[in-house]
């Protein structure tokens, strides 16, 4: 034998004998695989065995037979009625929810009747589920008065719900409404305006006569409502206008009270033109001084202001009847020479000015007197137009007049205003209190020296005016 035969032999006893080994180790496992479970098995089933024998103690107990009895009961109630609690507990949660003031809406033909009597708003009761009511009261529903279809006369309509939703209920308060149809008719109304917003408008304009594109418009309404209505006007926003300007203003019908119509007016705006202005006038400013001087012993010497005139808005017809402006000065208050701010009083009807204060230096000086004779007595108020004569023939006063040397110096009779008043006056011989004007500037004080007159009125009256009797017997 070769040795190549030898070395071929030799590796195939060993391959036998490794395939042997690895056949006996494979035959080992299987038995301990076997042995694991058989062993599991065992004693799996001693514990049923064990189970068993609990189970066969208590229900073949008297002992525990009642509790046992229990307990399948209740495992056979729950069985057959499960689909029943389950219900119970799967069903949906009921909800009601109340709405107020939710707005009617009706259905009828505008263009030819005019409706009354449906209020504007019921309350709302919304019941369902939970999901569904929460919803409902989110979407914005309404309540409708259906009355298409009906003709012109009185009414009664149930009210229902629209827009809520279907999966809900709604019940409205109130259920039914009493409403009246009439037909309309058109008439003719001509047209006037209001401004409005004026106080946004700055106080230095003032706005013209409006010009409108037309002047009537037609006005659609029952004939109720048409006799009620005692003019149309077009409202014309004046807010933030400094120019002429130009607009399409609202028109509303009111009754004589001044309350809006409601009535279909034809076409509801009108254009127009509006010219604004600004008229002004320059009046000069007069200080008007009451009470006296604290400081005894003084007097006002002069008054000087920063500003002699001002510049005042309005309307043209107001501005042509004022000739001043005053600014007030109480001289109580001044002990010694002054500085005294003081604002511009505007008269009516007057909206603005250039200035609205000035300031006032007042200067005092030492308390003078001076006696003025022969002041002229005037007379006022004689509306009956009697004639009059004095006993005395007394025509005129002495007046005494204070105030600073240099002030009282430049007065004279003719400045002084004395006279009587007659308003009162009847005829006979009657004493009359003599008064006296005082200057309004409060620079000197008037006094009259005898104020006890006697004037003999006469029942005969004069066809010269208001004092023309009076007059006459002046002398």
């Amino acid at each position: 034998m070769t040795d190549p035969d030898k070395r071929e032999m030799i590796e195939e006893e060993g391959d036998t004998e490794n395939k042997t080994e690895l056949a006996n180790r494979i035959a080992e496992q299987s038995r301990k695989v076997a042995n694991t479970y058989q062993h599991i098995e065992d004693g799996f089933l001693r514990i049923i065995r064990w189970f068993s024998d609990i189970l066969d103690r208590i229900l073949f107990n008297r002992r525990y037979g009642k509790l046992t009895a229990l307990v399948l009961a209740v495992l056979m109630y729950v069985s057959v009625n499960f689909n029943s609690m389950s219900a119970v507990y799967t069903s949906t949660l009921q909800s009601s929810r109340r709405l107020e003031d939710v707005t009617i809406t009706a259905k009828y033909n505008s263009d030819t009747f005019e409706l009354s009597g449906l209020p504007q708003t019921a309350d709302v009761t919304i019941s369902g589920d939970a999901t569904n009511v929460t919803n409902a009261i989110t979407s914005g529903g309404v309540i409708v008065a259906d009355l298409e279809g009906m003709t012109e006369g009185t009414h009664e309509v149930r009210l229902q719900g629209e827009g809520f939703g279907s999966n809900v209920d709604v019940v409205s308060n109130p259920t039914t409404v009493m409403v009246t149809l009439k037909k309309k008719t058109t008439q003719q109304f001509d047209l006037s305006y209001d401004f409005i917003h004026l106080s946004a408008m700055e106080s230095i304009y003032s706005v013209g006569t409006p010009e409108f594109e037309y002047t009537k418009v037609n006005v659609r309404a029952s004939r109720d409502t048409l006799d009620s209505i005692a003019f149309v006007k077009a409202l014309i926003d004046v807010s933030g206008q400094a120019a002429d300007f130009e607009q399409d203003a609202r028109l509303i019908a009111y009754d004589s009270a001044g309350v809006p119509v409601s009535a279909d007016i034809v076409p509801s705006t009108v254009h127009v033109f509006v010219p604004v202005t600004s008229p002004n006038k320059t009046v000069p400013v007069v200080v008007q001084v009451s009470g006296e001087i604290a400081a005894e012993g003084m007097a006002i010497e002069s008054i000087t202001a920063d500003q002699q005139t001002v510049t005042i808005y309005g309307p043209e017809s107001i501005l042509g009847k004022i000739d001043n402006v005053v600014v007030t000065l109480n001289a109580s208050n001044i002990t010694k020479d002054s500085t005294i701010l003081r604002p511009v009083v505007l008269p009516t009807g007057v909206s603005s000015s250039n200035i609205n204060q000035i300031t006032m230096t007042i200067v005092l000086g030492e308390e003078a007197e001076r006696t003025i004779e022969d002041v002229k007595i005037n007379y006022k108020n004689n509306l009956n137009n009697y004639k009059v004569s004095q006993p005395n023939n007394q025509t005129t006063v002495s007046v005494k007049v204070t105030g600073t040397q240099s002030n009282i110096d430049a007065v004279t009779a003719d400045d002084i205003s004395v006279y009587v008043d007659m308003i009162d006056a009847k005829p006979g011989l009657s004493e009359f209190q003599l008064q006296v004007d005082q200057p309004a500037d409060g620079m000197v004080k008037y006094q009259i020296t005898e104020p006890a007159y006697e004037l003999n009125v006469l029942g005969e009256t004069t066809d010269d005016g208001e004092n023309g009797g009076a007059d006459e017997n002046n002398g």
